[in-house]
């Protein structure tokens, strides 16, 4: 069964440290990737971070490259997207989304087929 649940949003103050994870069941091997999109208010979705369904060739959307990290968790299906120095720029739902691709993954939302409900994370102090 192909399923995304993404979990670990909440409250958070500007500079703090969140850990997002999505259970991905039915996503593993290097024939899916594993996406994190985010949408804030009035925004147009943004692509986060990717990672191949066996855990190779992560790649960071511009705005969070060096902040956050990608990571999956293979024996237990989970992808985590540890975020840390967040801003309040960081405000936003965010989704887990799955797509078929070869390593290395893109950021292109129309690549992905499979979405979460999302999971909202808030930065403010």
């Amino acid at each position: 069964q192909l399923l995304l649940v993404e979990s670990g949003g909440g409250l958070v103050q500007p500079g703090g440290s969140l850990r997002l994870s999505c259970e991905a069941s039915g996503f593993a091997g290097d024939n899916f990737a594993i996406g994190w999109f985010r949408q804030a208010p009035g925004k147009e979705r943004e692509g986060v971070a990717c990672i191949s369904g066996s855990g190779l060739s992560p790649n960071y959307g511009d705005s969070v490259k060096g902040r956050f990290t990608i990571s999956t968790d293979n024996a237990n299906d989970m992808v985590h997207l540890q975020m840390n120095s967040l801003e309040p720029e960081d405000t936003a739902i965010y989704y887990c989304a799955a797509g078929l691709q070869s390593p290395p993954c893109n950021l292109l939302g129309s690549h992905y087929d499979y979405w979460g409900r999302g999971t909202q994370v808030t930065v403010s102090s």
